[in-house]
Parts: structure tokens; C-alpha cells; sequence
């Protein structure tokens, strides 16, 4: 079995999530490295689509931001940010790939500061396009590293609505209905989110990893798929695909 850190098995669990002809808003960072690993996969027909207005770039460099030049090479489309939100309004957008500083049991996130809004204890980035992301795609999926900080039982601030307080409410705040959060991806484990009550369930472990360690770092009780798997490792190709080709100078792995 081939040695991988952390990273790179969030990276392939993540590329792992997209599948084939989809259209999917990417973020920056891991969701960057998920994107061209997929499209260098299993996913060649992928369409990533960026904030700024890229969409389907070959994605053969690693962009360093989602309005970098590399997020237009090559692409069919080159347009705006108005154009990309109000495709995803429209429904042609399935899947969302976002972050936050804080995930809930329900998929809140919060990017935007930890305390009072006026004077917080903490200020990070905000939303960009995570609102609307979260609010218009399909399918969201969270990617982010698994801790107690920031698995957390209620978000300090609500940046990207999830299924807010439980089942019907996105309906209830005029969202269209049927979208919402579908996965969290972490260096723990795979989440999904049960039918019924809309909470955060875990789907299957990353390799070596307990269930308990995962309960161990989320402040809320997490549900438990009654099929719990665990997640394949890397593969040799995965590794030196993200290795030699996607981020040959390790900016993010």
C-alpha cells in the first residue's frame, strides 16, 4: 500500500464525489486539486465551474484562485459571476463544492466570524459565492478538516444555509426544494445526511480511522449508516497524479 498523508486522502475522497459530465462549482483550495484529479480519472467530461466565470477549463495547471487566468484555460465558457449564479438558479448546476470555519448537524456553515458579527472574536474571509452556492445548487458538498472547533453544535454565524433547523425548513425560507447539502468530506471520515431528519450521518471511515475518533471530534451526536464502510486508500496512480502533475510543488498536499 502505497504511504499518503492526510491531505491526499481528502483530496481523492473528494474527486471521488464527481462524477462524469457533471457541472460542478468549485471552490478554492482542495476542491481546485479534487476538480483536476477527477477530470484526470474517472470524471475526463467534468465541467468545473468558477466563481468568476471559467467554466470546463482543462484544468492542466493548478489555479492559485477561483479568478486566476488558469480557471479559464481552455474553457468553453468564459463569463461572470452574475451568468454562473443565475445558471445555478436556474437549475443547471448540480453540484457545490464549499468550506467553513464551522459545520452543524443540519450543514450550516459558517465563514464568516466567530462571536458578535460588530466585534468579533474571530473574522474570517465571508462568503464570496457560498450563499448562493449553498442556496441554489442541487447538491452541496462541505470539504473541510474534521475537529470539535469546528464540528460544532449550532454555527456562531449562518454564512451558507444547510437544511437550516431540520426537515422543510430551506422550503420554508423559499429555497428551491430538493437542493441542499448531500456530503461532508474530512480527513476523518465521509458524511451524508439522513432522509428523514436531515442530520449529518456517517457514511464510511477513512482507512485506519475508528467511529469513535470521528464521534470523538464532532460537538453534536452524529447518526450512523446501518451499512457503515470504510473508504479506499489512495491508489498508486491517484498519488502520482496529485504528486507529479496537479501540485507538483505541494501548495496544498
Amino acid at each position: 500500500m502505497a504511504d499518503y498523508n492526510n491531505s491526499e486522502m481528502l483530496i481523492c475522497t473528494a474527486a471521488r464525489q464527481m462524477e462524469d459530465g457533471a457541472i460542478c462549482f468549485i471552490g478554492t483550495g482542495i476542491p481546485m486539486l479534487a476538480a483536476a484529479l477527477a477530470k484526470r480519472t474517472h470524471a475526463p467530461k467534468l465541467m468545473a465551474a468558477f466563481e468568476f466565470g471559467g467554466v470546463g477549463p482543462s484544468l492542466d495547471e493548478l489555479p492559485l484562485a477561483v479568478g486566476g487566468s488558469r480557471t479559464f484555460h481552455r474553457a468553453p465558457v468564459a463569463s461572470s459571476i452574475c451568468d454562473l449564479v443565475e445558471a445555478a438558479a436556474r437549475g443547471h448546476v448540480e453540484y457545490g463544492f464549499i468550506g467553513g470555519a464551522q459545520i452543524d448537524m443540519y450543514g450550516n456553515l459558517n465563514a464568516t466570524c466567530i462571536g458578535d458579527h460588530d466585534k468579533p472574536k474571530v473574522r474570517f474571509p465571508g462568503s464570496g459565492g457560498a450563499n448562493d452556492i449553498g442556496s441554489v445548487c442541487w447538491k452541496t458538498i462541505a470539504v473541510m478538516r474534521h475537529g470539535k472547533q469546528r464540528f460544532v453544535p449550532k454555527v456562531s454565524f449562518l454564512t451558507t444555509a444547510g437544511y437550516i433547523d431540520g426537515p422543510g425548513a430551506r422550503e420554508r425560507a423559499g429555497l428551491p426544494s430538493g437542493s441542499g447539502p448531500y456530503r461532508v468530506v474530512t480527513d476523518l471520515a465521509l458524511m451524508g445526511y439522513d432522509e428523514e431528519t436531515k442530520r449529518m450521518m456517517v457514511l464510511a471511515l477513512q482507512p485506519g480511522v475508528k467511529l469513535e475518533k470521528v464521534q470523538e471530534e464532532t460537538g453534536f451526536e452524529l447518526l450512523v449508516a446501518k451499512d457503515l464502510k470504510e473508504n479506499d486508500p489512495p491508489t498508486a496512480e491517484e498519488l502520482r497524479l496529485l504528486r507529479e502533475e496537479i501540485d507538483p510543488n505541494h501548495l496544498y498536499t
